[in-house]
């Protein structure tokens, strides 16, 4: 599976967990979306991706035969 299709994914599902755990639980749980967002927005600027670090290290998303790309853009085709 391509890396920025599972950070999408992820970027995704924080977002909704988030959402859903201010509404039932605390609306604390914004700072967590937030967060997600100022990183999304950061790593369009600076072409850096700390999950994506992190998924590398953990050697997913290169099994497909994904064509490496220079940089490592966090949500770019």
């Amino acid at each position: 599976m391509r890396l920025q299709l599972i950070i999408r994914r992820f970027a995704g599902a924080f977002v909704l967990a988030s959402l859903l755990l201010a509404h039932y639980q605390s609306p604390y749980w914004l700072w967590f979306t937030a967060f997600v967002g100022v990183n999304l927005l950061q790593s369009s600027f600076t072409n850096f991706c700390p999950l994506e670090t992190i998924l590398k290290k953990a050697g997913v998303g290169r099994a497909g035969g994904e064509s490496g790309q220079a940089g490592g853009a966090c949500c770019v085709k």
